[in-house]
């Protein structure tokens, strides 16, 4: 691989790292490791369902994509009280630090999918529409995990 293509590959690797870790932080930083590896794996699945219907799928194909996706992870709504303290977050911070090590294993593969293939989740206590008539596939910490595709 040349220079200049390792280095592109290397920048968006290392986005992809840092979208994640932030969406993992933003979303369940009180849930500890096994809460953010749970949500990390919820977007993997997007991706993989993503790449299954031909890199095409209405909530992006890509880890950024999926993250940043209007009104699915609400961290990254401008409007959540998480959306400034997301971009201001330092590695400093103890469960940033832990949510960029497990972005890390998730982007290079190394992470097992703790949810049985979920793609969608939210917080015990709130009912969305959605999941009014879904099946559960994990609860794992304060959060009900689904597979809906």
């Amino acid at each position: 691989m040349p220079d200049a293509d390792r280095e592109m590959h290397e920048f968006y690797r290392d986005l992809e790292i840092d979208t994640l870790a932030r969406t993992l932080w933003g979303e369940a930083r009180g849930e500890g490791t096994q809460g953010m590896e749970a949500v990390a794996c919820v977007i993997l699945n997007r991706v993989k369902v993503a790449q299954g219907a031909g890199g095409k799928y209405w909530w992006g194909n890509n880890i950024i994509q999926v993250c940043q996706k209007p009104y699915q992870f609400s961290c990254w709504n401008r409007s959540d009280p998480n959306f400034k303290k997301l971009q201001a977050v330092e590695k400093t911070d103890l469960n940033f630090a832990t949510a960029l090590r497990i972005a890390r294993r998730a982007v290079i593969g190394a992470l097992e999918d703790t949810t049985f293939g979920a793609t969608h989740y939210h917080a015990a206590g709130i009912e969305p529409y959605w999941a009014r008539r879904e099946k559960p596939c994990a609860v794992i910490g304060r959060h009900i995990f689904y597979h809906i595709v």
